[in-house]
């Protein structure tokens, strides 16, 4: 079933419109081999409205609301069960002459605070990481509605992947603001000794010392690291399960089980981080694709409307002389 993964995985999903036309098929009437048509194609729309009853309608309050739940659980779980790696990380970009190296930064952080050292900054982590997760997800789905409306079907289809980029950039500058505050206190946390072992007595501390711009130091630094991550994470997520419905499984997505369709959502989410270093695949792309399994997974049980994948509106078919 996913035998082309690593084929799609060096694939460029950042085409122009008129690429992105050539690509779905659509090369124009004379490329059309001869011979007789297929068999009509089944509308996907149609398909999956016929079999599946959903708990609320797409774009509607409670939808955002249980998108926003799902990137809750999706981040704030996800990231708060690798403090005690990015504890290490953290102390090793502050001190690299104690901390030498991943292994030796574990070491030494067991022999000097145990155990429960490694825990150290989780609070603020999961509360942190929830916070962004609730803006990223929640209002990426908003911004990616209000910004079709705005382009107009045709438009929104030709120029998906500018809005996918668009409305995940939008979003993630409101959850680094989310973030900020909680992320500041666990740096602190983590990185300077004897300052704070808890959120409880990090944060008080902060406020007493410098007033509110304490927790907001680092937005900009966030917003710079965080923007362009999530702007590829989102796209290439996008792009990618529509490429893999369409040359990969072999039926619709509405023809899908659950699972198969949660399968599809985990090699996405792998796939938009495959270029890298190799540390740097395994940690991040786990982490990411964890976190779009676990945000489908919310999506599925609380039966959301999950629209499939993108497909040339007829009426730009007609348009450009695909259709009579």
């Amino acid at each position: 079933m996913f035998s082309s993964v690593a084929h799609l995985a060096r694939a460029n999903p950042f085409n122009a419109p008129h690429l992105q036309l050539v690509q779905d098929g659509l090369a124009g009437p004379r490329s059309n081999p001869a011979g007789p048509p297929g068999p009509p194609r089944r509308s996907r729309k149609l398909a999956a409205a016929s079999v599946e009853e959903y708990s609320c309608e797409y774009g509607s309050a409670k939808f955002y609301a249980l998108c926003g739940f799902g990137g809750v659980l999706s981040c704030g779980l996800t990231h708060t069960a690798v403090v005690p790696l990015d504890l290490v990380k953290c102390r090793m970009q502050v001190d690299p002459q104690k901390y030498k190296g991943i292994f030796n930064g574990f070491s030494i952080t067991l022999k000097e605070d145990g155990v429960r050292g490694l825990a150290k900054g989780w609070a603020p982590t999961f509360i942190g990481y929830s916070m962004q997760g609730l803006c990223k997800f929640g209002f990426y789905e908003v911004f990616k509605v209000l910004y079709s409306n705005m382009l107009g079907e045709e438009n929104a289809y030709l120029w998906r992947t500018s809005l996918y980029l668009a409305a995940s950039a939008s979003a993630e500058f409101f959850a680094d603001i989310a973030l900020a505050p909680m992320e500041a206190a666990k740096v602190r946390i983590q990185t300077q000794p004897g300052y704070a072992n808890t959120l409880r007595d990090a944060a008080p501390k902060m406020y007493k010392e410098e007033g509110l711009k304490a927790f907001y130091k680092g937005v900009a630094p966030l917003w710079m690291r965080q923007i362009p991550y999530t702007m590829m994470k989102f796209a290439c997520f996008e792009r990618t399960v529509e490429a893999l419905y369409k040359f990969v499984v072999p039926k619709p997505r509405s023809e899908c089980s659950k699972p198969e369709q949660l399968v599809v959502t985990f090699v996405a989410g792998y796939i938009g981080v495959w270029k890298g270093l190799f540390a740097r695949i395994i940690m991040i792309g786990t982490l990411t694709a964890l976190q779009w399994f676990i945000y489908d997974s919310v999506k599925v049980y609380f039966r959301l409307p999950r629209p499939p994948p993108p497909e040339m509106p007829e009426s730009l078919k007609k348009k450009l002389g695909y259709t009579e």
